[in-house]
């Protein structure tokens, strides 16, 4: 795996971490049951997920 393959892996990952806490967020201000505690752990992964992302990016010197 290239270093931009898991570039493009790790923003996958990360994006999809913050929808997932987006819904979750419309979802806990609506009318259906939600936790807070799920609400910080998915915060808690989507942060995790970009501060991965971040720290590859740092990594891999530029490809230009």
């Amino acid at each position: 795996m290239t270093s931009s393959d898991r570039i493009e892996d790790l923003a996958a990952e990360a994006r999809y971490h913050r929808e997932r806490l987006q819904l979750y967020r419309a979802r806990f201000h609506g009318r259906r049951p939600a936790t807070l505690t799920r609400l910080l752990e998915l915060e808690r992964l989507s942060e995790y997920a970009e501060r991965r992302l971040r720290r590859s990016k740092l990594e891999v010197p530029n490809e230009e």
